[in-house]
């Protein structure tokens, strides 16, 4: 130890003094990321982080950030009608939001019309359904849109979205060049995670690359594209994919756009960043900082010659995947937790989710609760008096450094493989993001990762809270009538010649945004628009590949898994054959992460496990369980289509003389919404939370095997 002559203790002395308060036990931590924490950094560990506004960014692209002002506030949110939404907007704005984020219906994201026959079950349930320019014009009612940056989230639809936006504004007397804002327009990431994408990867790159030419010459104010890590995140990736992957996406798209001849310095500085933050708080605020670091040295890369063209600007949303349904008012703390992280890590502009939403979408109540959160952090706490107050932080330092340099290896990787469009192609990125996620799940089922109130300090009894329950039927009825309507009053020649022209647009060139544009303004719908470019590029799908191996090895030497193995192969000899479970996805909700870790995980448990594709009807999930033969279907369900077409299925079966194939349910699912769908039929229901193992010894109840209780053995069962 030191003497009176030291200047101080050394780390030696600090590692004699742990050792022996710890009595030799290791306390670094391993991360999912795939490296160790240590428990204590110092000044040898960090590195110079520069200063905020000056390149590479990481403390910042502003110098004053956020001393000079603070982040915007915009939350995104949109449901059921164009009326609703606004009137919802509308309170939120004079309640102290500053920013408008606009969520929309399934229906609308996957390019159909609310007359469409395969959205019945989605029309107004997870977003507002948009059909026409009048739609997009009551959205905006009393919204002066010279003033209010909006920002949507639309990706697969993008091209009639955005045409009905600028038409939208146009007859509010808003021209092109004065609206402000972001879209989305970052495909990529939908063929890896989130599923609403309409054409195949080619042309969807061609629409990007459109968009991005139009808004370059017409749009100075309004960001073309908005570079989504945040569905990689929910999805389950690693911070280290989601950066890799998002940054390599950019990197992809800038080069997309400069290979039609566009000057980068024409477009860059309109290109945003969206990134989702999570429960690793340390992590997530290093996470943003390597953000800004990895994409100043791409543009710079890619001969970016303006600092603005270098500096990466982001929205951040907190994680919907960290809301737990059990003890739900936990999730007001997580939120809170994810953004002060935003914050400190320096984001532009945030979204708090609220505590409702791992069950059903916000009511006023807990969306007031959740935008009051940021306005709380804004006015309260003092972290706007001081720029980058954690710039410096041995172990923040250390973070974002160990952050910049795995994830580069991993771009490397990307680069070599021809880029990120070829990557995707190749399933890599979508595979390993859901590896990371059954790994992450499989953790917190055996209880090494602790989720308050799910696998640790549970309650006997839960809350029952009130969620907000959308009446889709009178939502699609009343989008109808709208429809019809709009197509008997417009001039129906010229709403044809227009639809003609983007067709030949499609195939023969010229820019889409600007052909759809014109066919906005002769009242082309949305379903009409898409399906113009369908004609030409075609619909794209895919049937998901479960992962393997990942619960198998994770759960080898659990005593309650080979229960579930052996209970597994006693319904084989039984059948004389494997146990068949169909995981079925219905509606137009892409985001397949449960039921993914599902398939993965009855697959390692011996279950023979079907993977429906994604986005089927009610009828087709029939007629693929009944061609394959399955004992089960376990319908996932994520966007509120639950008690559409769920029941219908049921129907489906009981009208084919196969009753005895039981369906159980999975995902967000209200549960006061439990009692009508056991009254249905459904013999199992899953929320957020559920242990997967347990779900699979569930199963085995179902199909008539003697499964014991978790903690008992099968003699005390049979007892």
């Amino acid at each position: 130890m030191t003497d009176a002559s030291d200047t101080g203790p050394t780390v030696s002395d600090w590692k004699e003094l742990a050792d022996k308060e710890s009595k030799g036990r290791d306390l670094s931590t391993e991360m999912p990321e795939g490296f160790a924490v240590k428990p204590l950094y110092t000044e040898a560990d960090s590195r110079d982080p520069g200063l905020p506004g000056f390149a590479p960014f990481t403390r910042g692209v502003k110098a004053t950030m956020y001393a000079g002002r603070p982040w915007t506030i915009r939350q995104y949110a949109g449901f059921s009608t164009a009326e609703e939404s606004n009137a919802f907007y509308r309170r939120n704005l004079a309640a102290g939001q500053k920013g408008l984020s606009v969520a929309f219906d399934l229906a609308t994201h996957r390019g159909y019309d609310s007359d469409h026959p395969r959205v019945v079950g989605d029309v107004g349930k997870a977003g507002v359904a948009i059909d026409t320019v009048e739609d997009m014009q009551i959205l905006f009612d009393q919204i002066p849109l010279d003033t209010m940056s909006v920002s949507m989230t639309m990706n697969g639809a993008v091209i009639p979205v955005l045409a009905f936006y600028i038409v939208a504004g146009e007859e509010q007397g808003v021209p092109a060049e004065q609206l402000s804002g972001t879209i989305q327009n970052d495909i990529l990431k939908e063929f890896m995670v989130r599923n609403t994408y309409i054409y195949p990867p080619a042309p969807s790159m061609r629409i990007v690359s459109d968009i991005i030419a139009y808004t370059s010459e017409k749009m100075p104010r309004f960001n073309s594209i908005s570079i989504s890590g945040y569905h990689m995140h929910e999805a389950g990736a690693t911070a280290v994919q989601e950066l890799a992957f998002t940054i390599a996406d950019g990197k992809e798209y800038a080069r997309s756009a400069m290979a039609t001849g566009l000057d980068i310095d024409a477009f860059a500085g309109r290109l945003s960043f969206f990134f989702g933050i999570g429960m690793n708080f340390f992590m997530e605020i290093a996470k943003l900082r390597a953000a800004r670091t990895l994409w100043y040295k791409v543009m710079d890369d890619l001969g970016a010659k303006s600092e603005r063209s270098k500096m990466l600007r982001t929205h951040c949303q907190t994680s919907g995947v960290s809301l737990q349904e059990q003890d739900p008012y936990n999730n007001v703390i997580r939120t809170t937790v994810e953004a002060m992280a935003a914050t400190l890590g320096g984001t532009q502009s945030l979204h708090t989710n609220a505590l409702d939403e791992a069950i059903a979408l916000p009511t006023d109540f807990s969306a007031r609760i959740a935008r009051n959160t940021q306005l709380v952090l804004q006015e309260e706490t003092g972290i706007t008096n001081v720029v980058d107050p954690l710039g410096g932080s041995y172990y923040i330092e250390a973070l974002t450094a160990k952050l910049v340099e795995e994830a580069e290896t991993l771009m490397s990787e990307v680069d070599a493989a021809g880029g990120m469009t070829k990557y995707v192609a190749s399933g890599a990125p979508k595979a390993a993001i859901e590896r990371a996620a059954a790994e992450k799940q499989t953790s917190v089922d055996r209880g090494e990762t602790v989720i308050v109130g799910v696998n640790k300090y549970r309650r006997d009894k839960e809350d029952e809270i009130e969620t907000l329950d959308i009446d889709n039927h009178k939502v699609r009825q009343g989008q109808i009538a709208r429809l019809k309507k709009n197509r008997e009053n417009r001039d129906e020649a010229a709403c044809q010649a227009a639809l003609a022209a983007l067709a030949e647009g499609a195939n023969a060139g010229g820019n889409l945004l600007a052909l759809a544009v014109e066919a906005a303004r002769q009242r082309a719908s949305l379903g009409e628009i898409s399906s113009a470019m369908e004609e030409v590029f075609g619909r794209y799908d895919t049937v998901p590949t479960p992962v393997k191996g990942v619960y198998k090895s994770a759960y080898e030497f659990d005593k309650r898994w080979q229960q579930v193995l052996d209970g597994v192969d006693a319904v084989e000899r039984r059948l004389g054959r494997k146990p068949k479970i169909m995981v079925a996805k219905m509606g137009q909700d892409g985001h397949d992460r449960g039921a993914n870790v599902i398939a993965s995980a009855f697959g390692d448990m011996g279950f023979d496990v079907v993977s429906g594709p994604l986005f089927q009807t009610p009828q087709e999930t029939l007629e693929m369980a009944l061609e394959t033969g399955v004992d089960a279907i376990g319908a996932s369900s994520l966007a509120a289509g639950h008690k559409t077409l769920i029941p219908e299925l049921i129907g489906l079966l009981r009208d084919a003389g196969r009753s005895d194939i039981k369906v159980v349910a999975g995902g967000v699912i209200p549960p006061q919404d439990y009692e009508f769908l056991r009254e249905a039929g459904v013999q199992g229901i899953y929320g957020p939370g559920s242990n997967v193992v347990e779900c699979g010894a569930d199963m085995l109840r179902l199909l008539g095997h003697n499964m014991p209780p978790a903690g008992e053995d099968m003699d005390e069962a049979a007892e």
